[in-house]
Order: structure tokens, then sequence, then C-alpha cells
């Protein structure tokens, strides 16, 4: 993991993220991308300083002068950080730079308070999640000390899923973290255990993983196993498959309480299948 992109917006949300990004960097020797896209009006977009108008010059000023602010924050010492401007949408802009740079991670804040529907519907953050093909790492609270222990990463181990869990071990590698493979077991697709089991084995079958666990957990429904496990063991970090444009929805889509969910603070990584 050598390069990671941070998009932001100077919120403190967006400042959480470049904080964990930092941390991450720091551990694995790391570049910083830091990308703010403009989002201008068609009427101002531009295609270069030289035809911009006064309107846009001014935005572009104004975000280089958050750019001199943020580079000055004391947990960038050691980080080799390169800022961007985007004139697109923000997971536009994102796309290009994670094709043009060759990144392997996006560290994102979530602006979101009440729990993944909030985090993921209808934000920035679930536009990238939908459209990107790395990881995208979402942080929903301050972090100064980013120390993942044990990091969930729920999936159904199917064939579908492998490339994903290559990705989340490298993810955990990375980060120092021990994965713990969960399936929850739910009535809509009820299995038995050793039917999960032979699931599993049948899937980590010549994947060469280390320092991780396989977990069968009983619930109501997926989303309340997952987060139910999470919260049993302890865990700092939740991951998961997307089918890309789906989105999350088919996880967080009107079977969890709102109670329920507002007790999640942790960060959500996500890998595209």
């Amino acid at each position: 993991m050598k390069r990671i992109l941070v998009p932001t917006d100077f919120s403190i949300q967006a400042d959480n993220a470049l904080k964990v990004a930092a941390i991450i960097a720091e551990k694995n020797n790391a570049e910083i991308y830091l990308e703010h896209s403009l989002d201008l009006p068609a009427s101002l977009a531009t295609s270069g300083p030289a035809s911009a108008k006064p309107q846009s010059i001014y935005f572009i000023k104004l975000a280089n002068q958050k750019f001199e602010e943020v580079l000055k924050r004391d947990y960038l010492e050691k980080i080799d950080v390169h800022e961007a401007i985007g004139h697109g949408e923000i997971y536009d802009d994102v796309q290009l730079t994670v094709k043009d740079k060759d990144i392997d991670l996006i560290v994102m804040g979530s602006h979101g308070t009440s729990g993944f529907k909030e985090m993921f519907i209808g934000s920035n953050a679930e536009k990238v999640v939908r459209t990107s093909e790395i990881p995208v790492l979402v942080i929903k609270n301050e972090h100064n000390v980013f120390d993942i222990q044990d990091f969930v990463f729920a999936t159904d181990f199917t064939e579908e899923c492998r490339k994903p869990f290559s990705q989340a071990q490298k993810f955990a590698r990375a980060v120092g973290a021990k994965m713990h493979l969960l399936y929850v077991n739910a009535p809509n697709d009820f299995k038995t255990t050793s039917e999960i089991n032979k699931v599993i084995n049948t899937f980590l079958s010549g994947t060469n993983a280390e320092n991780y666990t396989t977990n069968i957990y009983c619930d109501t429904s997926v989303e309340k196993g997952i987060l139910g496990f999470a919260t049993d063991i302890g865990a700092q970090l939740i991951g998961m498959s997307t089918h890309g444009r789906k989105g999350l929805s088919h996880f967080f889509n009107g079977s969890i309480s709102e109670d329920l969910v507002n007790h999640s603070q942790m960060p959500v990584i996500t890998f595209k299948i």
C-alpha cells in the first residue's frame, strides 16, 4: 500500500479521514493524495486557468488557501502529501485520480451521524463506494490512534468474494490486524453448521490465508449479525464486499432498527466484487 487518496471538502469529517490516512501512510511508508472537488456549475467549468472565469478562479484560490492550512497539520509532518483540485463531481474526480496515480486505498470521512444508512445512502461516501474499483475506508469519527487489532470481514464465502477477500487480507497486513471471517446465519437463508463449515473450508482452500479466525453467528438478519458479532468481540473495523452500483443498500435497507445502528461507531471498509 503505497498511495492513499483522501477526498476532502475541508470539513471536520474530512480531517478525521486524513488523520487516519496519515497513520496508515506512516506505517506503510506511503504517499497521500489529497483531492478537493470544486464541483462547479457548467457555466463556470473551465478547461484550464487561461480560460477560467473570475468566479472559478476565486474558488480555486480559496481551495489552495485551504490546502496550505491543512498541510501545516502536525500529523502530516512526516508524510509526503500531494494536493490536487478536481473540477467535476467527487466520484468522477476520484475515479480519474485512482487511475492516473495508481491509488491503492481511498480514505474518506462521513457526515453521517445516525449509523450505516446515513453513512452511505445519498452521500458522497456512498457514491464513491459504488463506483470505486479499489478499497474504500469510511471514517465516521476522530481517531488520534488508529490501532486495528480485530477486523471483522463479513462474507458469504462464495467464489465471487475471493478477490475482495484477497484485498481484505492485504489491508489487514498493512494495519497489523487479525481478521475475523464472519458468516451470518439468518432465517431467510438458514444453513446447518456442517453446511457452512464445508463452504468455508472450500473457500479457504489454497488461499494461503493467515492470522484469521472463522466464525458463524446466528441472528435474525445479516445486518444485525454483522453489528452484533463486531460488538461482541470488541472489533475496531468492519469490512464487506459490494456489488458496485448496487451499493450497500442490500445490507442496510430497512431491516435494522435505528437504535441498533446508532450504536455502531466503527469505521467501515468496502471491497469491490
